[in-house]
């Protein structure tokens, strides 16, 4: 079982090529249980939602196998994100906003190989962090984004570096910030020098940094050597979830293999895939990925294109 806390969100998306027009089902811990489950992975997530998106929760859900726990909640969070060019950049817009997650009971995550935490607006508390850190010794793995973000008056998104962070961080075997985060965390433009970042954020204490770059590719920095990962070039449709999922991939590699450069090509195709359809019906196999895999293991000189390797 891998288990992923944070928050489901039904979220607006509207980019150059796609106008959701409805709300749809979203978020980071929830797009990675999903890609997940379409790899066989046996997926837990936990949350909260309300009454308004939880019927169609559960029908989402169900549908894939993934068990949940569901934390009460006034509304269903949501965003509302308009992409305005081809490299993932967009507003962000809060269009909801449920509960916190408040104190998760060991009992609904004792069964796991892994925990990902991946919240969406500060639902998950450093405090809770913590505490399963505690109680659980297997792959703790952190996806940031939503530890970084607040909301305005508004309700335009904004993120900031919160205090104690770099402690928190330090709780996890793995953290991956995309490059806005890297630049959050550190003061480091990743485009500059993304491997800075890296360790900057690995001095804090994780074993393992994992640093997107969209297009660029990724790096992976495990406190002795950088292992850069390329992308998988594809027409974007919607980058939504491409964290999400890169996330997801690197687990299911690293739990099979434990070898960082195949789960970081892994992870890489695993986002592709994603992002060339929308909403959380995209099709995906681990046959595909496996495909697309070989090819980026291939590519044994790469380097992605940021201003340190120029």
């Amino acid at each position: 079982m891998i288990t992923a806390i944070g928050n489901p969100v039904y979220d607006y998306i509207k980019t150059k090529k796609i106008d959701t027009k409805t709300r749809v089902l979203s978020g980071c811990s929830t797009n990675a249980v999903l890609a997940l489950s379409k790899m066989g992975e046996q997926t837990k997530l936990i949350g909260a939602i309300g009454d308004d998106f939880k019927p169609a929760f559960k029908k989402d859900l169900d549908k894939y196998g993934i068990a949940y726990e569901i934390i009460p909640s006034k509304e269903s969070g949501g965003f509302s994100l308009i992409y305005y060019d081809d490299f993932g950049n967009r507003t962000l817009d809060l269009l909801g906003r449920a509960n916190d997650c408040g104190h998760i009971d060991p009992a609904m995550y004792k069964d796991s190989k892994a925990i990902l935490i991946g919240p969406i607006l500060r639902e998950v508390s450093h405090e809770s962090i913590k505490d399963i850190r505690k109680n659980f010794d297997g792959l703790y793995f952190c996806d940031p984004q939503g530890l970084l973000r607040g909301a305005e008056e508004d309700n335009r998104i904004f993120h900031e570096k919160p205090d104690g962070i770099e402690e928190v961080l330090g709780t996890f075997d793995i953290v991956k910030p995309n490059e806005l985060e890297g630049k959050v965390l550190t003061g480091i433009d990743c485009r500059e020098n993304p491997y800075e970042a890296a360790k900057i954020i690995h001095s804090w204490g994780p074993k393992l940094v994992l640093l997107t770059l969209a297009e660029l590719g990724s790096i992976i920095y495990d406190g002795n050597e950088f292992i850069n990962i390329p992308p998988y070039e594809i027409d974007l449709v919607d980058s939504t979830g491409a964290g999400d999922t890169y996330m997801a991939g690197f687990t299911f590699e690293y739990l099979c293999t434990g070898d960082l450069r195949k789960s970081g090509c892994y992870a890489s195709c695993t986002s592709s895939v994603m992002i060339e359809q929308v909403g959380p019906y995209f099709e995906m196999t681990e046959e595909e990925i496996r495909k697309r895999q070989e090819k980026l293991l291939a590519q044994t000189n790469f380097k992605p294109a940021v201003a340190v390797n120029s």
